[in-house]
């Protein structure tokens, strides 16, 4: 879920935000605490949290439910989603539960009002056996829903993706979806990667999240340590085959990263028990990053975040034949102060801070970019998730998403007190005016804020493309960004040029900084002023540009 595309840009001291939610896990309260740790607002409920609470602007509440009537059994069970007011007053009561599928682990509420639900369906054992499976039993395959709720308990499933539409197999050649080698097919599960005869639960998805710039869905599955991104843009229909959607492949596996050995790639696993599978959004530091909680990835004794950038191409993403998919490891690691074996989440805030939450030791804290700890909260009990949140964001004070309009190469955002103009979810520098001028192709999205501070949500991507852009800004196809920069730059490129030998220099051609990178460096040990940057790719071609960082 996209949470800091909501909030405002308010600073306390060196935190951010006002308020921490959190609900501890099979209990029937919710809180929202403020950053002294006092209990600002409380949610009596009706039925025992199940694993996830979310809010949305205005105070809604989302939550799952451990529903007592489950025929499902085993960790993360839900069944039942609630959406209740701040007031406490239950809005929609949804059960999706019965004898052949359930509800289970995390949800994620969407801007349309729609909540995308993770759920187990069961196969029988014939199914199983038709799939190619190399041992008998009843599984019980992940799928992904939407749901557009109605009424008080009602609601209609808009949108479906089965992982059981997407299978592959070496093991029986009378079976359809047999290959010769999995590894040619890392866009399909293999159905024999971690199939025990004696647990029916092959997945164990437990985390999804939402990317609306590019309608796809992240997803993490603890027992493949691996996540996943699927197409979203894809009819239901053609979410069940292998072409259609923004992608052109469907349903099938756009991406996939953790642990190669699960479709038969060579190269080390990352992740050893992942959890909340999301993306960075837009407005905060490394947005369209994704990020997993990695339960056990220093030990079995700590856990860790990893942030990682994906290969993005367009709607796909690059991958080569045969290989594991990129990048070889992790971009960046915290490691947490503590452990959890199970569970756990973390959150990236758009001042460069996070807040982490150690599950099942009951501890959240929040770190700034350095990783010192600002602000720690400890409770008895397992809390699978925490967020924070803007006083704005909760009350619904937000001004009105703004819109853009494009004026002959000018883009003009409506009205506003205040504005921050940002080029592929990061801020441009000193584009705080309502007219911003690109000067480079890519995605811009404006912030307003109102006379009391609020902030509005992003508003919605406007692409532009700049003919004859300098070569000094875009040498050879290769160009940086934000350029001016505060200190953080991405290098956007077409295939074949990564990995890049930056090389700093003053204006006087002393080198300040070199370092062998893929598509973004942290220069913001760099004082302001003029630098001179050459670039030379894996092809050895040199590029040379001229980068201004204002601080």
């Amino acid at each position: 879920m996209l949470i800091c595309l909501f909030g405002g840009l308010t600073l306390k001291a060196q935190q951010w935000g006002d308020y921490t939610l959190y609900s501890v896990m099979n209990t029937t309260t919710a809180y929202l605490i403020d950053t002294n740790s006092n209990i600002f607002h409380t949610w009596n409920l009706s039925g025992s949290t199940g694993y996830s609470s979310y809010l949305m602007p205005g105070g809604i509440l989302w939550r799952t439910v451990s529903h007592p009537g489950n025929t499902f059994n085993g960790g993360g069970m839900t069944g039942e989603i609630q959406k209740v007011d701040y007031n406490g007053t239950l809005l929609w009561d949804y059960v999706y539960s019965s004898t052949t599928y359930c509800a289970h682990h995390d949800i994620c509420p969407m801007a349309n009002g729609d909540v995308l639900i993770i759920s187990y369906e069961s196969k029988t054992n014939a199914e199983v056996t038709q799939a190619g499976s190399s041992v008998n039993h009843v599984m019980w395959p992940d799928k992904v829903i939407e749901v557009q709720p109605s009424g008080t308990n009602a609601g209609t499933i808009v949108w479906e993706w089965h992982a059981w539409d997407h299978l592959c197999q070496s093991y029986d050649n009378t079976k359809s979806n047999y290959v010769s080698n999995t590894a040619d097919h890392p866009e399909l599960l293999n159905i024999n990667y971690n199939n025990n005869a004696s647990i029916s639960d092959w997945m164990h998805t437990n985390g999804v999240d939402y990317n609306a710039a590019l309608d796809q869905i992240a997803i993490s599955a603890h027992n493949m340590n691996e996540l996943y991104i699927i197409d979203h843009s894809t009819t239901t229909a053609e979410a069940a085959t292998h072409s259609g959607g923004n992608s052109g492949h469907g349903g099938d596996l756009l991406y996939r990263w953790g642990n190669p050995a699960a479709y038969g790639a060579s190269g080390s696993a990352d992740f050893n028990v992942v959890h909340d599978a999301h993306w960075i959004p837009a407005g905060c530091p490394h947005a369209g990053y994704l990020v997993g909680f990695n339960n056990n990835g220093i030990s079995a004794n700590q856990s860790c975040v990893d942030l990682f950038n994906p290969p993005l191409n367009g709607y796909n993403y690059d991958h080569t034949a045969g290989q594991a998919y990129g990048p070889a490891t992790y971009f960046w690691r915290h490691a947490c102060s503590g452990h959890t074996n199970d569970l756990g989440n973390s959150q990236q805030l758009p001042n460069g801070n996070m807040l982490v939450c150690i599950a099942m030791a009951g501890k959240m804290y929040e770190i700034d970019s350095n990783q010192n700890i600002l602000w720690t909260k400890t409770v008895s009990g397992t809390v699978p998730q925490a967020f924070r949140y803007t006083a704005c964001y909760v009350s619904g004070t937000q001004p009105a998403v703004p819109v853009i309009s494009n004026n002959g190469g000018t883009l003009h955002s409506s009205a506003g007190t205040s504005y921050q103009w940002y080029l592929n979810g990061v801020a441009i520098p000193g584009a705080t005016a309502q007219d911003y001028t690109p000067v480079q192709s890519g995605n811009y999205q404006v912030i307003v804020k109102d006379a009391s501070g609020c902030a509005s949500d992003l508003s919605a991507i406007t692409a532009v493309t700049v003919n004859g852009v300098s070569s000094a800004n875009r040498p050879n196809g290769v160009w940086l960004y934000p350029n001016p920069g505060n200190g953080m730059i991405h290098l956007a490129a077409s295939a074949g040029h990564s990995p890049f030998d930056l090389q700093v220099s003053d204006l006087n051609g002393k080198l300040l900084w070199r370092q062998t990178i893929q598509n973004e460096a942290d220069l913001s040990f760099l004082p302001s002023g003029l630098y001179l940057v050459q670039l030379t790719d894996a092809a050895q071609a040199v590029m040379h540009t001229k980068l201004i960082l204002v601080k």
